[in-house]
């Protein structure tokens, strides 16, 4: 049975980015049910899909899984052959409190600098709650990195579902031209060059649907 996922804006939608990038990832197959935000129809189109109203919701089958986090550990359970997680048990505790972090972290972070891949790099003023979750941020980071992440570019050396939780993150620290060290900056850019994220991007790119909300330059909307 083909699992479908069902997503928000692809330029936006931060939270359905980190489902559909591990999926993809991964080369778990399914079926990708765009509802498109903050339209008069989005309420009834979504309710159709998931009791909690919101984006993005995994379908397979019977069970209805809604929630990022969510819909990852459910991957991770259906296909455990594919290492969405790291194998070797003390990466894969540090990993998953790193994913769980980000699920319900950094806040103020995800309110002044929302996701929005079609806009220019451009820096941006920023309150200081906003820069402590960027120096919180660096430093689970950096502490990834050295600790677990010598296999590779990623947090744990190999993508996992933990870059796929940060990766909203990272298209943030680029596009609002936040400063930050070499270890993040060059965990930014692997983000960036990743084909699975490459292929969202591109699809975002391609989208006309504009949310005000998510447009800090607002009644300016700003596209590279």
């Amino acid at each position: 049975m083909t699992l479908k996922l069902v997503i928000g804006n692809k330029n936006y939608s931060s939270w359905s980015l980190r489902p559909w990038l591990a999926m993809t990832a991964f080369g778990i197959a399914f079926e990708e049910i765009l509802v498109p935000l903050d339209t008069p129809e989005f309420k009834s189109q979504i309710r159709a899909h998931s009791p909690a109203g919101r984006v993005p919701v995994l379908i397979d089958g019977e069970a209805v899984v809604w929630e990022s986090i969510a819909i990852l550990e459910h991957l991770a359970e259906r296909f455990p052959h594919k290492p969405l997680w790291p194998r070797e048990p003390v990466a894969r505790a540090h990993a998953r409190s790193l994913a769980t972090e980000m699920h319900g972290g950094f806040g103020a972070l995800r309110r002044e600098a929302p996701m929005n891949l079609w806009r220019p790099v451009e820096p941006r003023a920023f309150p200081e709650d906003t820069l402590k979750d960027v120096r919180v941020l660096l430093r689970r980071w950096s502490e990834a990195r050295e600790c677990f992440g010598a296999g590779g570019d990623f947090l744990y050396g190999a993508f996992s579902a933990a870059d796929a939780m940060y990766a909203p993150v990272a298209t943030r620290l680029r596009t609002y031209a936040i400063e930050v060290d070499p270890v993040a900056a060059a965990y930014v850019e692997a983000i960036h060059a990743h084909p699975a994220f490459v292929a969202w991007k591109e699809a975002a790119l391609k989208e006309t649907h504009v949310l005000e909300i998510d447009e800090v330059d607002w009644p300016v909307v700003k596209r590279v």
